[in-house]
């Protein structure tokens, strides 16, 4: 694959995943949505679906890995680091061109929802049950869900450790399935990706909105930090690494796994 093929198919793969996937939580939180409180359940299959797209879009192209975790433990298991930066900054520019034509799709429902009453009154456009910082503000807004994730009980170590976790399972399964830096995974493959997705968020998602990709939160989080959104509230910066990191962790981990139980 040459470098630009991979560009592309991670750009235009990683923002049909977040399109997809930020659209499901717009559909359940904003006002005058059809599928205002949907649930989880609807989350969880949205973000699955979200994958199977996104993957089979660019499979061919780059081999849909579409997350940073998933192609740190790609380049373990191979020990070919030379296209990770290519991969890397595709996928961070796609996720922040999904997540801004989620804003696009989805423009009327955030104005309405923003400029709601009971919104607006809820302290700065933020959840007043939510942590607060020192200036009184809350770190997050009530559509920072649309685009980012954060954790029900906030515990540094907590959260941590549930992304390190749901990421080893979601890369190991990814590498244990045949992905390589020159196989992508099959039909097959991608489907059976998306259902254990889907898996991980009914079992693991419920503390921290289970990111399990860097790219996939971070590149959201700067659109929300960016877009004229009126009251819309904080970006929790303070919460943002954990997303970050703690998925780097687990797919780097996924990939010494790999190599000392199945290479």
């Amino acid at each position: 694959m040459s470098s630009g093929h991979i560009f592309i198919g991670e750009l235009i793969g990683t923002a049909v995943l977040v399109l997809l996937g930020g659209g499901v939580c717009a559909a359940v939180t904003l006002k005058k949505s059809k599928a205002q409180n949907a649930g989880w359940l609807a989350i969880t299959f949205g973000w699955g679906f979200a994958v199977l797209a996104g993957a089979y879009i660019s499979n061919g192209y780059s081999g849909g890995q579409l997350n940073p975790a998933v192609t740190i433990g790609v380049a373990i298991k191979t020990g070919d680091w030379s296209k990770v930066p290519v991969y890397l900054a595709g996928q961070l520019l796609g996720a922040m061109i999904g997540a801004f034509l989620v804003w696009v799709a989805y423009y009327g429902h955030f104005k309405a929802h923003l400029t709601d009453p009971e919104v607006v009154e809820a302290g700065r456009g933020a959840d007043p049950a939510g942590p607060v910082t020192k200036d009184g503000d809350n770190p997050g807004g009530p559509v920072l869900g649309v685009f980012s994730t954060g954790p029900e009980i906030r515990n540094v170590w907590q959260n941590l450790a549930t992304e390190i976790i749901a990421t080893t399972v979601l890369v190991l399964f990814i590498l244990t399935q045949g992905m390589t830096k020159e196989l992508a995974l099959n039909g097959l493959g991608i489907l059976l990706v998306a259902l254990t997705v889907v898996g991980l968020g009914l079992s693991l998602g419920g503390p921290t909105g289970y990111a399990i990709n860097p790219v996939r939160d971070l590149g959201p989080r700067i659109v929300h930090a960016l877009l004229p959104l009126p009251n819309k509230g904080g970006s929790d910066w303070g919460y943002a690494w954990i997303p970050v990191v703690g998925p780097l962790v687990g797919g780097a981990l996924a990939g010494g796994i790999y190599q000392l139980a199945f290479a």
